[in-house]
C-alpha cells in the first residue's frame, strides 16, 4: 500500500477535465468555455475579519463564482477568516504548485477541526440537536468526543498518532473521528463491512496505535461480528496498543490485555478537554481507498483546507439554510461519509442523520419513511442505493410525505461540479474556484470554428 496526497481543495488551482456530452438543448451555448489561463490575482494584504459576511456572501452566485476564479486569495482567504474560528491566524491564503505536487494552504494558521464542529455551536446554540441517529431497527452531547478525547489520552494518545475506528454509523463513531481530530491524532476510519484481512492491511501501513471498535454491528437485521474481526486482524499488527470497545448490542464478547470498556472508561473522564492547536497543513485523517482495482491506497487530509472545503460545499451545494434537517445516508467508512455526514453540517452547526441500515430494510421504502418522519430538507444518497432501488415499485415513494424536501443528490467525494450553486434555471456549472474543460475523445480542447464540439 502506499500514501498519497490528495486535497479536496487543490482542484481551485486547476481546470477540471471533463469529457462529456450534452442532452438538453440549449445547455451547451450557456456553458463557458475557456481554452486560456484566466488571470489571478495574489493579495499582499489578507481580507479583513467580516468581509465574508458583510460583503462576499452578498453576491450573486455567479458573481461569487467568478471572483473565486479570478481572485481566489480574496475568496478563499475570506471564506476562511469567517467561516472558521482561528487559534493563531493565517498569513498567507495559498502557496500551490500542481506541476511540482507543492500543495499548502492557509500557512501559518492554526486551528482545531473539533472546536469549529463543536465549541463554536454549542456556544450559539447549545440546545440545537447536532445528531439524529437513525438506527437500523427502525424506532420512534457534544461531551461525549469530549470524554472520548480524554479517554485516548490517558492510555497514551497524542498528537501524530493514528488511530483506526472501525465502527457502524452511530453517535459514539462521530465522537471518535471528532475525538481524535481534537488531541491532534490522525484517524483512519475503515468500512465496518471489510474483512479482517482488509482490516489489518490498513492498520499495518497507517502504524495505528490505537482501534477503536463495537462489540458487534447490526445492518439489514443482520449482527456482524466486528470485535471478532478486529482481533482476527490485530494478530498481525504489531504497532496497536489498545482497543477500545462499545457495547452496541447486549452480546458480550472475549476481552483480552489490550482490550478497553469503552462506555465504562469514558464515564470517568472530565468532560473538559483542551482543544490542541494544529497547523493548517496539519494531518487531519488517512483514508484508504477500496482496493478493488490494486491496492488499496492511503489519502491524506488535512486541516483548514478540507474543513473549510467541506463547509462551503455543504453549504451552497445543497443550498442548507440555518434550521435544516440534512440527511447524507453514506458510510462513515466513505469520503461522503466523513465530508457530508460529520464535517461539512457539523462545521455549519447542521442537524445531520446518522443512518445506519440500508435502503431496502425493513422494505424499499425505509429512506422516504426517515423522510416523512424525520422532516429532511436536503437527502444525499450514493448512486449504487438509488439504482438498487428503481428495481422496487414507485409505490414506496409515493406512500410517504416528501414535501419537506427541498434538494436531492447523488455524487461521491470532492464535489466539482453541480446544479448548485446557481441562480433558478441557470445550466450546470463548475463549483467555487474550478474551471471546466470541454475535451474531446482524442484529448484536444473541445472547439471547432469556435465552437464547443461534444
Amino acid at each position: 500500500m502506499t500514501v498519497s496526497h490528495s486535497c479536496l481543495r487543490t482542484r481551485t488551482l486547476s481546470r477540471v477535465l471533463f469529457q462529456t456530452s450534452f442532452s438538453r438543448r440549449g445547455s451547451l451555448a450557456a456553458f463557458k468555455i475557456r481554452t486560456d489561463t484566466v488571470p489571478q490575482r495574489c493579495l499582499t494584504t489578507l481580507p479583513s475579519p467580516g468581509y465574508w459576511n458583510s460583503e462576499l456572501s452578498r453576491l450573486s452566485h455567479g458573481d461569487l463564482y467568478r471572483l473565486s476564479v479570478t481572485e481566489p486569495d480574496r475568496f478563499w482567504g475570506a471564506a476562511a477568516t469567517d467561516k472558521l474560528r482561528w487559534i493563531e491566524p493565517f498569513h498567507r491564503v495559498r502557496d500551490c504548485d500542481l506541476s511540482s505536487g507543492k500543495i499548502s494552504w492557509f500557512q501559518g494558521g492554526k486551528l482545531n477541526v473539533s472546536v469549529n464542529c463543536l465549541d463554536v455551536h454549542v456556544e450559539k446554540h447549545p440546545d440545537r440537536v447536532a445528531l439524529i441517529w437513525e438506527k437500523d431497527e427502525p424506532e420512534s452531547c457534544w461531551r461525549q468526543p469530549v470524554r472520548l478525547a480524554n479517554t485516548l489520552k490517558s492510555h497514551g494518545i497524542k498528537k501524530g498518532d493514528t488511530v483506526a475506528i472501525y465502527m457502524p454509523v452511530s453517535p459514539l463513531a462521530v465522537a471518535a473521528l471528532l475525538a481524535c481530530a481534537r488531541i491532534g491524532a490522525v484517524h483512519t476510519v475503515v468500512f465496518a463491512g471489510f474483512s479482517s484481512e482488509a482490516l489489518a492491511g490498513r492498520i499495518q501501513d497507517a502504524k495505528c496505535k490505537a482501534v477503536i471498535t463495537c462489540n458487534e454491528g447490526v445492518r439489514g437485521g443482520r449482527l456482524i461480528p466486528l470485535k471478532a474481526t478486529v482481533d482476527a486482524a490485530l494478530k498481525s499488527c504489531p504497532t496497536v496498543r489498545h482497543v477500545f470497545v462499545s457495547q452496541r448490542t447486549e452480546k458480550q464478547c472475549m476481552m483480552g490485555e489490550m482490550d478497553v470498556p469503552l462506555e465504562e472508561v469514558m464515564c470517568r473522564q472530565s468532560a473538559v478537554c483542551a482543544a490542541e492547536p494544529l497547523d493548517s497543513e496539519d494531518l487531519l485523517f488517512l483514508l484508504y481507498t477500496s482496493g478493488s482495482t490494486g491496492k488499496p491506497k492511503g489519502i491524506v487530509h488535512t486541516q483548514a483546507g478540507y474543513l473549510l472545503y467541506t463547509s462551503l460545499t455543504h453549504q451552497y451545494v445543497f443550498d442548507y439554510r440555518d434550521g435544516d434537517v440534512f440527511g447524507c445516508v453514506a458510510d462513515i467508512g466513505w469520503i461522503t461519509g466523513h465530508s457530508y455526514v460529520v464535517y461539512g453540517p457539523l462545521c455549519n452547526g447542521a442537524t445531520t442523520v446518522l443512518f445506519e441500515s440500508t435502503p431496502v430494510y425493513p422494505n424499499p421504502g425505509r429512506y422516504w419513511e426517515m423522510v416523512e418522519r424525520l422532516r429532511i430538507n436536503q437527502f444525499y444518497g450514493a448512486p449504487t442505493a438509488l439504482r438498487l432501488l428503481l428495481k422496487y415499485d414507485e409505490q414506496w415513494v409515493k406512500k410517504y410525505d416528501r414535501s419537506s424536501l427541498q434538494t436531492l443528490g447523488s455524487e461521491t467525494g470532492g464535489i466539482c461540479i453541480a446544479p448548485r450553486p446557481a441562480e433558478e434555471g441557470a445550466p450546470i456549472l463548475p463549483n467555487h474556484g474550478h474551471e471546466a474543460l470541454l475535451r474531446d475523445p482524442g484529448g484536444s480542447n473541445g472547439r471547432e470554428g469556435g465552437k464547443a464540439k461534444c
